[in-house]
């Protein structure tokens, strides 16, 4: 404040302030002279910058920037950046969808995103830019494009599209998609053109990329074993194993020395696979080494985690490789399967799969079982009684298994207990012990062997039908029902699960709604077109149902696949007559007649439909032919008498005499039945003194039949002497006519 205000020095004293408001006049900017110039510019100055301005260096005294000038929306370059933004959009959607496996979409999308990025590249070609066309969203496009059409199985288009990418030079990494060419030809069995692609990509991928070629001579290795060039196949897994030794590879050899018997090469390859790495942490890591809170909630955490999920699959790949392969070759690498297995289980003893070994043991057993030696089988488990648990519950529970195979229940009940009690969480090990229950009828205790063995793993389905079967001898028929649709959930088309949801069906609900029946057992005629079983039963659904045609096309394909079920036979023969088609027929009863040659009836059915098609002839021919087999058959008879009658033969007469010796007998053994009977009960009142009065009865009985045809006495007609029998003409015809004009009835038909 005090800046302006000057005290008047006092007289005689020196100025000790003076010449500071002195100043040369070089610097004075007042009178418009410019400041001389200097080689570096001071901030904030300019030469025409006047005396007494501020100082601003940034500028922010000339107040706020204008705003950006707007793009026109009608203007080329914007366009094309909104065209160029719509592509990439409908590429990502394109993928999207073919991750969620809509892959009509994401092929759709993909052809529209082809279709606007070469209108894409016209606009920048009139735009007189081509320079900033973007190869990379080209690229992207063509190759979407592409695996779009080969995962919609289109091969010829995405070859087609591949070979876009793959002849233009400007796309610097489109060699290797020769790979995905490759692929494709592998798809269609073309194995001569996939080698020949994966060997092209093969030269163009550089050394330093080293995974990327151990696949692709993997995929060489393996279209030489589709082509049966096993030898070169062998070149490709031998240098795989020594360079980046793998699981897939190791096997793939081992099947390739397998296939030219080279038994010791097999040996060698199969040490090479148990020598694989699985680059897998054991479970050491997963158990608590103490008490602390905090340990134990981290290992739970991480116990389940998605890391832990990818260990566990590794680790099952190497056990089925390994296990598979042993199976493999244990039979031809040795003098016998057994030799060789047991080679095999000693090579694994001495690897980082030593878990593996008592596994392949198991797994001997069960191949012993597979071949129907069950001595083997029961002596190897039997090794496991002493060993840990897990084992031996395993062990128990395959001996269980085979002793209830041989009903041998007892013993299938101890070693069921064994199991259980060596590993009470194990399904398996309850389910079988369930089974020895069942098998005793103790149901409701079985249940709860079921019950408990699915507690322990709600995924054993052997439980859970088990249960199913338990539920249905209690006839608790909903729990039945219910375990069943919870089978048919999780397993699918299994013939067995939709053959007991549709018995149940058939069995309980068939009065409420006979079409729930029906609609089962379409679905199990879907999995088993051939069984005749269910075809019949889908027949009677429908004939009870009035639909006779449908039950005819069941009925008749049920017969095709089994045409020696008597019921069946036996409704389309009745079928074919009531559609009036008795020429039909005649197959049908003719077969019935080659099943059940004793029975009368089938042939009859035979004759009576070719009496009915008009054809007399055939039906009496037919009809002599039963009188031969059956000489006592009443009902033969008497259309042999109705045929010859209504023809006019002379074998009439023969005929009519035979039937009336035949019902003849028929009544005398009637009586003898009765009198046998009354004879009964007098003596039970009686005593034996009603006895003797039978037995002189049954003496004239017998004395009339030894007179009767086919006995050693002379022949005596029942009706009387010839001798005494009229012997006019008119009077024979009146007797014959009498006869044929009886009441012979109608045929013994099926309902």
């Amino acid at each position: 404040m005090m800046q302006n205000v000057h005290l008047a020095p006092e007289e005689d004293e020196d100025d000790l302030y003076s010449g500071y408001n002195d100043y040369n006049p070089t610097f004075d900017t007042e009178d418009g002279v410019a400041r001389p110039m200097t080689a570096v510019q001071a901030a904030g100055y300019t030469k025409a910058a006047m005396r007494g301005s501020l100082f601003d260096p940034l500028g922010q005294g000339r107040g706020p920037a204008p705003p950006l000038e707007m793009q026109s929306p009608d203007s080329s370059e914007e366009k094309i950046r909104q065209l160029e933004k719509k592509v990439n959009e409908l590429v990502e959607e394109s993928c999207i969808a073919s991750s969620y496996g809509d892959l009509k979409l994401a092929l759709e999308k993909a052809k529209e995103a082809g279709r606007k990025e070469r209108v894409l590249v016209r606009q920048r070609e009139q735009s007189a830019t081509p320079e900033s066309i973007n190869l990379d969203l080209t690229y992207s496009v063509l190759f979407n494009l592409a695996s779009q059409y080969a995962a919609n199985e289109m091969y010829a288009e995405a070859l087609n599209t591949y070979q876009v990418i793959v002849k233009n030079k400007m796309f610097s990494n489109g060699g290797r998609l020769k790979v995905n060419m490759g692929n494709i030809y592998l798809k269609q069995r073309n194995y001569s053109k996939a080698i020949k692609f994966y060997r092209m990509a093969l030269d163009q991928i550089p050394s330093v990329h080293k995974e990327m070629r151990i696949k692709i001579m993997q995929n060489i290795g393996v279209a030489f074993i589709k082509t049966g060039q096993y030898m070169d196949a062998i070149s490709s897994f031998e240098h795989i194993m020594s360079m980046s030794p793998n699981l897939k590879a190791g096997f793939n050899l081992i099947v390739c020395y397998f296939a030219v018997g080279d038994s010791e090469q097999m040996k060698k390859a199969f040490q090479k696979l148990i020598a694989v790495p699985l680059e897998v942490d054991y479970d050491d890591k997963y158990i608590s080494p103490n008490d602390d809170p905090h340990t134990n909630l981290l290992i739970e955490a991480i116990k389940n985690d998605s890391l832990r999920e990818i260990e566990r699959e590794r680790k099952s790949m190497a056990e089925d490789y390994i296990m598979t392969a042993a199976k493999l070759i244990a039979p031809v690498i040795e003098s016998s399967f057994a030799v060789g297995y047991d080679w095999c289980v000693e090579a694994v003893k001495a690897s980082h799969y030593v878990e593996l070994a008592n596994d392949l043991e198991i797994n001997k057993a069960t191949t012993y079982l597979r071949q129907r030696d069950f001595n083997q089988a029961l002596e190897t488990l039997k090794m496991f009684e002493k060993k840990d648990s897990r084992v031996k519950s395993a062990a128990a529970t395959n001996l269980s298994f085979l002793y209830y195979l041989e009903n041998e229940l007892a013993q299938a009940a101890n070693y069921a207990d064994l199991a259980v009690s060596s590993d009470r969480y194990n399904p398996a090990a309850l389910t079988n012990k369930g089974n020895t229950v069942f098998a005793n009828g103790d149901y409701e205790k079985a249940a709860e062997y079921y019950k408990e063995a699915l507690r322990n793993d709600c995924s054993c389905t052997e439980a859970l039908y088990n249960l199913g079967l338990t539920y249905k001898k209690l006839n608790r028929v909903d729990e039945a029902l219910d375990c069943f649709l919870k089978l048919h959930a999780i397993l699918g088309n299994s013939a067995q699960v939709l053959h007991q949801i549709a018995d149940i069906k058939l069995s309980y609900e068939i009065m409420e709604d006979p079409n729930q029946a029906i609609e089962w057992l379409m679905q199990l005629i879907s999995v088993v077109p051939t069984d005749p079983h269910v075809l019949s039963e889908l027949g009677k659904l429908y004939d009870s149902e009035g639909d006779k045609s449908q039950a005819f096309h069941y009925y008749y394909e049920s017969y095709r696949y089994f045409p020696s079920n008597i019921e069946v036979i036996e409704w389309l023969g009745a079928y074919c007559i009531d559609t009036q088609f008795c020429e039909k027929a005649i197959e049908y009863f003719e077969r019935a007649a080659l099943i059940l040659p004793t029975q009368v009836k089938w042939q009859l059915m035979v004759a009576s439909c070719y009496r009915r098609s008009g054809n007399y002839q055939k039906a009496l021919e037919k009809y002599k032919v039963i009188h031969q087999k059956f000489p006592e058959n009443a009902e033969c008879l008497r259309f042999l008498v109705r045929l010859c009658t209504d023809m006019g033969l002379k074998e009439v007469q023969e005929y009519m005499t035979k039937l009336k010796k035949v019902e003849k007998l028929k009544e005398i053994r009637e009586q003898r039945i009765k009198s046998g009977r009354d004879g009964s009960a007098r003596n039970r009142r009686e005593g034996s003194a009603g006895g003797d009065a039978g037995g002189t009865k049954g003496e004239r009985l017998s004395a009339k039949l030894k007179a009767l045809p086919g006995t050693n006495a002379s022949y005596i007609d029942p009706l009387g002497p010839q001798a005494e029998r009229p012997k006019t003409a008119a009077r024979k015809r009146t007797e014959e006519d009498d006869f044929a004009d009886e009441e012979l009835g109608e045929d013994l038909l099926p309902e």
